[in-house]
């Protein structure tokens, strides 16, 4: 019997030190060493130094000053009833999806209402055809980019908040078009965050909140 659990300790504490302490280290050591940014969050500062945000987390930006990101239907504990949710958008802690079908009403609904509000302020984009990242969450619901067709047809309204041509906003949003990984991962894609940053430096006479 003693015998039995020595050897199950023994094993135990074996498992541990490999599992729980050496290959962490071993692994935290590795991405520090070759892919530093990233193993700390991939996180963007400003010139004093002061965190703005993730690259990889997308955030709730509103104001025409401003790209907005992709809908986000994650949600949170309702502080008045713990039994139910809230809608939260770009809540951090609880990424998720709507995971409503097709044939929901209550997407079409949510659709049509953001089609309406989208239509209200570029009247330009009425019956136009959109791309699905302009209307449509994404399965995290922090997706932090957005395709590149969305962020130019977003250019006008953003370039008459800040006074600036269409032309100029245009050039800013090519400059920031990343390529799929490797050539093959992915789509083409605009972080916004990276792109409201570039944009608040290039065309700072026009402030907002995110």
């Amino acid at each position: 019997m003693l015998s039995i659990l020595s050897s199950s300790l023994r094993i135990t504490a074996v498992t541990w030190l490999l599992c729980g302490l050496v290959y962490p280290l071993l692994v935290n050591g590795f991405s520090q060493i070759i892919f530093p940014v990233q193993a700390n969050g991939s996180i963007i500062t400003d010139n004093k130094g002061n965190m703005i945000g993730s690259s990889l987390i997308g955030q709730n930006w509103s104001g025409n000053q401003w790209f907005h990101g992709r809908a986000s239907a994650t949600t949170d504990t309702d502080p008045n009833d713990a039994t139910k949710t809230i809608a939260a958008p770009y809540n951090a802690g609880n990424s998720s999806g709507s995971n409503f079908g097709p044939t929901s009403q209550a997407l079409s609904d949510r659709l049509t209402a953001d089609r309406k509000a989208l239509e209200t302020v570029q009247p330009e984009l009425q019956g136009k055809g959109l791309p699905a990242d302009m209307l449509t969450a994404s399965a995290s619901g922090l997706d932090p980019d957005i395709s590149p067709d969305n962020a130019l047809l977003q250019a006008s309204r953003v370039a008459k908040a800040r006074a600036v041509s269409l032309s100029q906003v245009q050039a800013l949003i090519l400059t920031h078009i990343q390529k799929p990984t490797f050539g093959i991962f992915g789509e083409p894609r605009v972080n916004v965050l990276a792109l409201n940053l570039a944009l608040q430096n290039s065309f700072s006479n026009a402030e907002g909140k995110n």
